[in-house]
């Protein structure tokens, strides 16, 4: 049985929003998606590899599935640890209204949540990860049916866009590792 993992980049100021270019994500006029690039180091590096080492399947919400849909299949040097697993494995998005899915290897939870992302879990080898995904991170947190929460937490401080604690995603952390 897998365990459902979310992931999630957040400023120090709290946004989670875009973090990984300009064009994610531009609700509400927010112009500094790609805030995260810039502290893509080494540590970074491995943070990565790590969390796309674990990986079975991965549950995505619309927003985030479409912006991931928009990048990633254009992505296909068999070497690059993060296209390879987003390409080559099972991805699933929740979904009220996405009926036709064009990347490879999705199907679309349209039913109850809790009993859809429930047998994910039984069924999946290695872990579920939501990668992003506000809304359903929340959803997911308030059926109490995450296992896992991982963050990196970078140095930018955004002044605007979506708060970690806009989507219910509104957590006690306590910091495991660290580094600089």
């Amino acid at each position: 049985m897998g365990k459902l993992v979310l992931t999630t980049f957040i400023s120090l100021d709290g946004v989670h929003q875009a973090p990984g270019g300009p064009r994610e994500d531009t609700r509400d006029g927010f112009e500094q998606g790609g805030w995260s690039v810039p502290y893509g180091d080494e540590d970074f590096g491995r943070f990565v590899d790590e969390v796309f080492g674990r990986v079975g399947a991965f549950l995505l919400g619309r927003r985030t599935y479409d912006i991931f849909a928009s990048y990633w299949p254009k992505m296909t040097d068999p070497a690059d640890p993060v296209a390879s697993k987003l390409n080559g494995l099972p991805k699933f998005v929740a979904s009220t209204t996405l009926t036709d899915p064009g990347w490879a290897g999705t199907t679309v939870l349209g039913g109850d949540l809790a009993k859809e992302v429930t047998a994910l879990k039984e069924r999946t080898d290695g872990e579920l990860q939501v990668h992003g995904s506000g809304a359903l991170a929340g959803s997911l947190l308030a059926l109490d049916l995450v296992d896992s929460v991982r963050t990196s937490c970078e140095r930018a401080e955004n002044t605007s866009g979506f708060p970690v604690n806009s989507t219910a995603l509104s957590l006690t952390c306590h910091c495991l590792r660290a580094s600089s």
